[in-house]
């Protein structure tokens, strides 16, 4: 059995921007984001992520983010960096740099436009593991990659001994994964719709968009479930469920980081190719979060 990372909800954080066209991050404000998920029983950070905009950071300003979050955090939940790529060599410069930053473990996106085979998957993620000893989280999102990360090779890859945990969005292939790795290998679900269903089939939490504007909801969700109130957990499900909707109304992590100007925390643009929200999509997702109480 692996230790895990972190049990609950972690929050996949946004990364706050300033200037017209999204040019600089705000440091001062990731530090107010930083600390009211973990005021709110946020279980972990995961930095520079999707939602974090790390495809659009050069080397150096995604290194000094992440560097700034393990500062921030200062130990009191872990930090996940996120330091995927589809350059096999590149994801092991930027996981080694962040595994030397003082990253609790890291998060590793299935190569993407390139794509690759199965095995070039089980080679791509050995040659990262070989390069660092912290836990890496494998990151299934089929949708955006292009490729997905079959049952049988994460079993393959589970035996791996720092291979921890897989971040799966392609949750129907779940059950395989599970009846493959057993506890070999801890998930996360990567839908924040389908927490509860990942939950109950032995999941480990929820590396979470919906964290980001409810943070105390979603690890109340989960620790629901690992209360043993199983009716709890599917009712938050339920309930959240509109407002889920909404934050992925447009490509993430545009309506989020919408959402969270809205707060009132200042985050700034999305970086192009992304584009802001249209006023009619700012609208609807206002009236989801009111009607939701936020």
């Amino acid at each position: 059995m692996k230790n895990k990372i972190f049990t609950g909800s972690g929050v996949a954080i946004v990364t706050p921007m300033m200037g017209e066209h999204a040019e600089k991050v705000d440091y001062d404000m990731l530090g107010k984001l930083i600390d009211f998920q973990i005021e709110n029983k946020t279980d972990a950070i995961i930095i520079c992520g999707t939602t974090g905009e790390a495809s659009s950071m050069p080397d150096d300003e995604h290194l000094a983010v992440i560097e700034y979050a393990v500062k921030k955090v200062a130990g009191r939940v872990p930090v996940i960096a996120g330091t995927g790529s589809n350059d096999t060599v590149h994801a092991i410069k930027l996981s080694t740099m962040a595994e030397k930053l003082g990253a609790d473990a890291l998060l590793s996106v299935t190569p993407y436009y390139n794509k690759t085979s199965q095995r070039g998957l089980i080679a791509h993620f050995t040659a990262i593991a070989n390069s660092v000893k912290i836990p890496i989280v494998l990151y299934n999102v089929p949708s955006r990659t292009g490729v997905n990360l079959a049952p049988a090779t994460i079993a393959e890859l589970s035996k791996i001994d720092n291979i921890n945990a897989v971040k799966e969005c392609n949750l129907l292939q779940v059950p395989e994964v599970k009846r493959l790795c057993g506890d070999n290998i801890n998930i996360y679900s990567g839908e924040d719709g389908q927490v509860a269903f990942l939950l109950g089939a032995g999941g480990a939490g929820v590396i979470s968009v919906l964290a980001n504007v409810a943070p105390a909801y979603t690890h109340d969700l989960c620790q629901a479930y690992f209360d043993g109130d199983s009716e709890k957990c599917w009712k938050m499900q339920t309930d959240v469920l509109p407002l889920v909707n909404a934050l992925f109304s447009d490509v993430n992590p545009i309506p989020v980081k919408a959402a969270m100007n809205i707060m009132g925390f200042e985050c700034g643009h999305v970086r192009m190719p992304l584009v802001d929200m249209s006023e009619e999509g700012k609208a609807a997702l206002a009236k989801a979060m009111k009607d939701f109480g936020i």
